[in-house]
């Protein structure tokens, strides 16, 4: 399995600017930085599979660019291309459908560090038993998407992203296929959901940081 991350440089004024406030736009950059490294070293952690991350932005200005690049250095890295996100994540699936012939995908973002390796591999796994896999986030949205043909998400392309029924008009796009459910999630938008992740996830860079900014 490979788990695909879609990620982008925690730029000050770039990156989680709905943090801002309570958090300054250097603080909101270090949390989404702290976020991707959380996320990175779960997948990382996850047996059996291969971690690639489909990337945008520049990474010598990122917060934490350093650590980054190290953490970054343990995956392969594609970058991301297309004019919108929807194009750009059925891109990156077909991006790695192609170097990675037959093997299925799971994605996720950037914004979920609460995530396990547990949690990934129990997602990767219902792909043996279905097509695909669905997480929904709170706010109406995913947080996941695993294909077992990660061709099929060419489908994303026409679903209306960060709206409160992307969720649901994703799963419609996806109907031609047996489609599995996966837990719902809380993604990070706003500092009251930063805070919520935290406490779910109370170890981690990303938790250290909320604490200390709220």
């Amino acid at each position: 399995m490979i788990v695909l991350v879609v990620a982008k440089a925690p730029v000050a004024g770039l990156a989680k600017t709905r943090l801002c406030p309570p958090a300054t736009p250097d603080q909101a950059a270090d949390i989404a930085a702290a976020s991707l490294l959380d996320t990175l070293d779960a997948v990382c952690a996850v047996p059996g599979a291969q971690a690639v991350v489909a990337f945008t932005g520049e990474l010598d200005r990122a917060m934490r660019r350093d650590e980054l690049k190290d953490s970054l250095g343990r995956t392969t890295i594609v970058r991301q291309r297309g004019a919108n996100f929807a194009e750009r994540l059925a891109n990156a699936h077909a991006d790695v459908a192609r170097g990675w012939p037959g093997t299925p995908v799971l994605q996720i973002g950037m914004d979920t560090p609460q995530v396990t390796p547990a949690l990934l591999a129990r997602a990767g796994d219902r792909l043996k038993d279905v097509d695909a896999v669905l997480g929904r986030a709170a706010d109406g949205g995913w947080w996941a998407l695993g294909l077992r043909d990660p061709f099929e998400a060419d489908v994303l392309r026409d679903v209306p992203m960060s709206r409160a029924d992307t969720g649901d008009l994703t799963y419609l796009a996806l109907s031609h296929l047996r489609v599995g459910d996966l837990p719902v999630l809380s993604d990070v938008d706003t500092m009251a959901d930063a805070v919520r992740v935290a406490a779910e996830a109370p170890h981690g860079r990303f938790a250290e940081l909320v604490v200390g900014v709220r």
